[in-house]
């Protein structure tokens, strides 16, 4: 954040606990964040950041779908920037749709932490106006688990040490796949624009394993950028993701020698073993 924004934090550490992924639940977050941070570009303003316990009422829970009563943590996420008008409001959640200019974003952002906060028995919701800024609430029911750690069960996921290159326009998530991967023992190059991924290829195509690329993106799509890409080397491995079930099938990936379609949201450790089933496959 530009130091124009200030950030305020209120954090109630013992808000109890949730079952999620990490990993999703921090691109939730840093969406949020990004989108808050675009709110307020042209000045001053303030984000802020809250955390708390709260009990879900019936009469609220009976106004979304996907809401039950009881326990629940809620994340909120405000910002004094433009806002939006009830219009807006009414299609924010919606895959595509963005108020950002040409080549800033797909619109796909708010439409994963839609189907990620839903994917956790939970619901986001959000109040903006024009010119008094936005606010959006996230609530996760609350889990009570005994752990017993002699006992649980640890779940591996397979590392690394190769060389990915990851396409996302988005980047944010960009940024978050590619600390995944780190951890997992990977080295790994972020492109956010696809006309330059396929221009790094080209100037050094034998340095990547594995090529792992968005299928929505302003420039090239993901199987487009695919089909450069085994144009100059036609045996590397490819990875597509997509938020948007319709965008590519499984058809015409095989049909291009593309090895496999992750969707979005996807599960840390599954897409894990994903990589690590396509580098072992070249390798055999």
């Amino acid at each position: 954040m530009p130091s124009t924004i200030e950030v305020r934090t209120n954090i109630d550490t013992g808000s109890g606990l949730v079952l999620a992924d990490p990993t999703q639940i921090h691109q939730v977050f840093m969406n949020l964040c990004t989108n808050a941070h675009y709110a307020m570009l042209d000045g001053d303003g303030v984000l802020d950041v809250n955390l708390e316990p709260i009990d879900v009422e019936a009469e609220f829970a009976e106004l979304y779908a996907n809401l039950q009563t009881g326990p629940h943590i809620r994340l909120t996420v405000s910002d004094t920037g433009h806002g939006m008008d009830p219009e807006t409001v009414e299609r924010i959640f919606e895959p595509f749709f963005t108020t950002k200019g040409i080549g800033e974003g797909t619109g796909l952002g708010l439409s994963v932490v839609h189907g990620i906060v839903k994917s956790h028995s939970g619901e986001v919701t959000v109040e903006s106006e024009p010119g008094k800024g936005t606010t959006f609430q996230v609530y996760l029911p609350q889990v009570e688990i005994e752990v017993e750690q002699e006992t649980q069960l640890e779940v591996i996921i397979p590392k690394g040490n190769e060389q990915i290159m990851f396409v996302d326009d988005e980047e944010m998530i960009a940024q978050v796949v590619k600390e995944l991967l780190e951890l997992l023992g990977y080295e790994v190059t972020i492109k956010t624009n696809a006309t330059e991924a396929l221009e790094e290829f080209r100037s050094r195509p034998d340095r990547y394993d594995l090529v792992i690329t968005d299928q929505i993106m302003p420039t090239l799509t993901g199987t487009k950028l695919a089909r450069e890409l085994m144009s100059i080397r036609p045996e590397v491995p490819i990875i597509i993701i997509t938020g948007y079930r319709d965008s590519v099938t499984v058809e015409e990936c095989q049909e291009l020698g593309i090895r496999e379609i992750v969707q979005k949201p996807f599960n840390s450790d599954d897409f894990g073993r994903t990589i690590r089933k396509v580098l072992d496959e070249e390798h055999d």
